[in-house]
């Protein structure tokens, strides 16, 4: 156990170095990420003429949650994975006793570490330019809304890891990725709460696991009410259909890579 928690140690403490390195970089990365912020003044807008089951309050809190459930859940895999099969770096990986997704897993907690400064400062600036908007999440909902976060960015990456695995049969698995985004913006929750969504498309949209990606972490943050038991039970079932998945994909991966001369 406790060679465990040493090897954590060192693979955060070598990621988190090499994210400060570029700090300013990630800055910008945190600003890219700024097209809740965007909605938010397109949706306070609408609630103003609509018959919405938000406030234009509500609204304004629910897209500052998405805005910070987004940075850190964000996850790139897909491409750091696909880059190393391209080059053939994954072939020296394949020689060290760890896993090489533990490395894509440390780099990502590390750059997330890296964002909390950034994200705090964001929450100082919003309130204060928004100070109407500003509220205290139930301490019960804040907890599981930390969790929910945690399990979106487990479920996100897992996803995204296992899109990663076509890497192996076509040069270009990103390309899946961007078709992936396109379900993801409308279903998860980013562009829209599902709120607004017509009851019957709703349901059938909360058995999928977009949602449980942003919608429902931030839902929790602003103390909307939910069936949360339901939802993390979702959330954890997608988990390891696509760990199951992604198993079995890595296992046919990899004698499809040494095929190639790996």
């Amino acid at each position: 156990m406790r060679g465990l928690i040493k090897k954590v140690v060192s693979f955060l403490s070598v990621y988190y170095a090499h994210m400060l390195e570029y700090r300013a970089e990630i800055f910008f990365w945190v600003l890219s990420g700024s097209l809740p912020i965007i909605l938010m003044g397109v949706w306070l807008k609408a609630a103003q003429g609509g018959n919405f089951s938000l406030s234009s309050v509500e609204f304004a809190r629910y897209f500052f949650c998405v805005f910070q459930v987004r940075q850190f859940t964000n996850v790139w895999v897909i491409w750091d994975f696909e880059k190393e099969v391209i080059e053939g770096k994954l072939s020296f990986k394949l020689l060290y006793p760890v896993d090489p997704a533990w490395y894509h897993v440390a780099r990502h907690i590390a750059e997330k570490m890296t964002r909390f400064p950034i994200a705090i400062l964001i929450t100082f600036l919003f309130f204060g330019l928004y100070p109407q908007a500003m509220w205290i999440p139930q301490l019960s909902n804040l907890v599981l809304g930390l969790i929910a976060i945690i399990l979106s960015f487990t479920l996100r990456f897992i996803i995204q890891y296992t899109l990663a695995m076509f890497c192996f049969w076509i040069e270009r698995a990103s390309s899946i990725q961007q078709f992936w985004f396109l379900f993801d913006i409308f279903l998860s929750g980013i562009t829209a709460p599902l709120d607004v969504f017509p009851p019957g498309i709703k349901q059938i949209v909360l058995l999928t696991p977009f949602p449980y990606t942003v919608y429902f972490p931030a839902s929790l943050l602003i103390n909307r009410s939910f069936n949360i038991p339901l939802s993390f039970m979702i959330t954890l079932t997608w988990i390891i259909i696509f760990f199951i998945i992604n198993r079995w994909l890595w296992k046919k991966g990899l004698k499809q890579y040494s095929g190639m001369g790996a």
